[in-house]
């Protein structure tokens, strides 16, 4: 048997081939869906104080509405700390509206410019983290909407002196058209479930700005919100911090949800490959093997790679011919059954399976894209990215 007559190079694209249809098929099986988020609760446990620290910048088409579902939650004692930089922030006037409306809730807004480094959000926190009163503290985005038992679920974990950090997966809310369910599917479709491989396989390097839950100890020693002050991935990093503590992250079993608000393909763009771009900063190897978890063009690749060795007759053409075969047909399944856990009803399913071709082949370019580059556009201000791991590391020494 000779695999002289099949390129080198065929055999490699057949092996990125095969390894998406691997990729496809593991997060079929594991990926749980989205569409319950309820989960168990331990009724025997009186759940501690909690601070919610919410930084906000501007409006969003349903802020009043995803702020208010954590005024409505069953946690006996808890504070809502929302920070703007100025009074001149729409979002101020929502905030008061919320206090108008819920006059028995612990609701303070603080507005305070300090800028303590490069990241606005993270100033933001420091300036909020100096008024919460409570011992167990959770920071949320301002985009998430979540269920009424949320925070006693969330910080439940943290009763175990081992967990340091307690995290959240969210699904996607489309507020617009035809954009807005095309990025919809980029976080139910490839983030999600990517999340979810990571975590069987034993990776609990997390941490997600929808959710950070943690107690106010652990937090003064991880070096607190300044630690993080000039980072981009300011959510990751924090939660590095804190497993440099020896201390356990947690993948909550709540699931939030987060708007997608983009209403073309520009605002689209440049959102996603920042996340891109932000994973290349953080984890680069990691990134890297990202390439293979977009299906579409590799199934498209293996599809045409097998009408190029039907009509070879060298031991090595029918080979390569019966696995591209078994990789395209595997592989498409695979896809169609990710699709299938992670849509809400058929009718979504149906709705939405023309657009997957789109999305996969998008994430493609986007991933290519954001191969290179060494700095991202975040609310208007240029952030670098090369230097990430420098001042992770420099801002650990100094905590130390």
């Amino acid at each position: 048997m000779t695999a002289h007559s099949v390129p080198l190079f065929v055999w490699l694209v057949i092996a990125l081939c095969c390894a998406a249809t691997c990729h496809a098929t593991f997060a079929a099986l594991v990926f749980p869906g989205l569409r319950g988020a309820a989960g168990a609760r331990r009724g025997d446990d009186t759940p501690g104080s909690v601070s919610v620290l919410k930084p906000l910048c501007g409006t969003e088409p349903r802020l009043y509405s995803n702020l208010e579902t954590f005024c409505t939650q069953t946690h006996p004692s808890y504070q809502l700390l929302f920070g703007v930089a100025s009074a001149s922030d729409p979002a101020a006037g929502v905030v008061e509206r919320l206090a108008r409306a819920f006059p028995k809730l612990d609701i303070e807004l603080v507005i305070d410019g300090t800028a303590h480094g490069s990241n606005r959000k993270v100033g933001n926190l420091i300036n909020l983290a100096a008024r919460a009163k409570h011992d167990l503290i959770v920071i949320a985005d301002s985009d998430i909407a979540v269920e009424p038992d949320y925070l006693v679920r969330v910080t439940g974990p943290l009763a175990d002196a081992n967990v340091g950090v307690v995290t959240c997966l969210y699904r996607a809310r489309r507020v617009g058209g035809f954009w807005s369910r095309i990025g919809a599917l980029f976080i139910d479709e490839w983030f999600a479930p990517s999340v979810h491989v990571a975590n069987v396989l034993g990776q609990n390097r997390f941490g997600f700005g929808a959710t950070l839950a943690l107690r106010r100890d652990t937090l003064a020693k991880s070096g607190g919100f300044e630690a993080v002050r000039d980072c981009l991935a300011d959510d990751y990093w924090l939660a590095e911090h804190v497993r440099a503590l020896g201390l356990r992250t947690v993948l909550s079993d709540v699931v939030v949800t987060t708007d997608v608000i983009e209403h073309d393909l520009a605002s689209l763009w440049r959102r996603e490959t920042r996340w891109l771009r932000t994973i290349r900063s953080v984890n680069p190897l990691g990134f890297a093997c990202l390439c293979v978890t977009f299906t579409t063009p590799w199934l498209l690749t293996s599809a045409i790679l097998g009408l190029g060795f039907e009509h070879g007759t060298e031991t090595a053409q029918s080979i390569a011919d019966t696995i591209v075969d078994l990789s395209t047909s595997l592989g498409l399944s695979a896809r169609l059954l990710l699709h299938w856990r992670a849509a809400r009803s058929w009718r979504a399913f149906w709705r939405d399976l023309p657009f997957i071709p789109l999305r996969d082949l998008l994430m493609w370019l986007q991933w290519l894209a954001a191969s290179f580059g060494s700095s991202v556009m975040w609310r208007g201000v240029r952030i670098p990215l090369d230097d990430a791991r420098e001042r992770y590391d420099a801002n650990a020494s100094d905590s130390q």
